[in-house]
């Protein structure tokens, strides 16, 4: 069977970016629904923003109807927004909504949790909301918050525009060669996967002279766990977050590393 002769990932879950709208190729649709069966037949966990809607709901249905973990993480603000037609009975969210949603207090709590969670960061295609998320973790990445691998699922050449305008910013000296390597991309869901694969064996061994186009960590992993871990104590103490609703499939059974 397929999935038996399927390679066990590294990953025990993997953050999902992605639009709250469609979008108006069929591609990009097809895409999500891709990955997120490749995310099973690897079986690795799914967490994304807790959405109904849009490519959220495509990617997360995916994951739930295949038997895979599912983790939402959403503002209150959003809720009626990005769940769609579901709604808030008695403390828990009804609906459309599959896995386990949790709802926190702001974005920034929303993003903190979702990057805590995961052990490696995806964006599908997206607008505003998916872009700002992306550059963050590429960012934290940079600055040695984390060294978890990022990877751009570029459908039909969607991200063409913006790796060249990283490219353009290294020629400018706005950014470091190596920092571009940061950001590992692929057009189809198995290729970003096996790439982001061998990112993350190549920090775990700490490889990156091997390394050419791929992820390459420069900052001190130690030094990266305890800020981040700091960071996360501070948040979690000031807005601790709440499960609204959770099925035995959405409960936290990843495999990988953890913060």
């Amino acid at each position: 069977m397929e999935e038996s002769n399927a390679a066990r990932s590294r990953f025990g879950r993997i953050c999902v970016y992605c639009g709250s709208s469609i979008g108006k190729r069929a591609a990009y649709q097809d895409a999500a629904i891709d990955l997120g069966n490749e995310l099973v037949r690897r079986k690795v966990g799914l967490v994304y923003g807790g959405g109904s809607v849009g490519l959220m709901g495509l990617v997360s249905k995916a994951v739930h109807m295949a038997g895979g973990s599912v983790i939402g993480i959403i503002p209150w603000t959003l809720m009626s927004e990005e769940v769609g037609r579901a709604e808030l009975y008695d403390g828990q969210v009804t609906g459309e909504s599959v896995g386990e949603v949790r709802a926190v207090a702001n974005m920034h709590e929303r993003k903190a949790e979702m990057a805590r969670l995961s052990d490696a960061f995806i964006a599908l295609p997206g607008g505003y909301g998916t872009l700002e998320e992306l550059l963050e973790v590429i960012t934290w990445a940079q600055l040695g918050i984390h060294t978890k691998p990022v990877g751009l699922l570029n459908v039909e050449g969607y991200y063409n525009s913006l790796l060249d305008f990283v490219d353009r910013a290294v020629d400018e000296g706005f950014i470091k060669p190596i920092d571009r390597r940061i950001i590992v991309s692929a057009s189809n869901a198995q290729d970003l996967l096996q790439k982001l694969e061998f990112a993350f064996v190549m920090i775990m061994f700490d490889l990156s002279f091997y390394v050419s186009k791929e992820y390459v960590p420069v900052q001190d992993a130690l030094a990266a766990k305890l800020q981040w871990e700091i960071e996360m104590v501070e948040c979690n103490s000031s807005h601790p977050t709440q499960k609204l609703h959770g099925t035995k499939r959405g409960r936290e059974t990843g495999k990988g590393l953890r913060g």
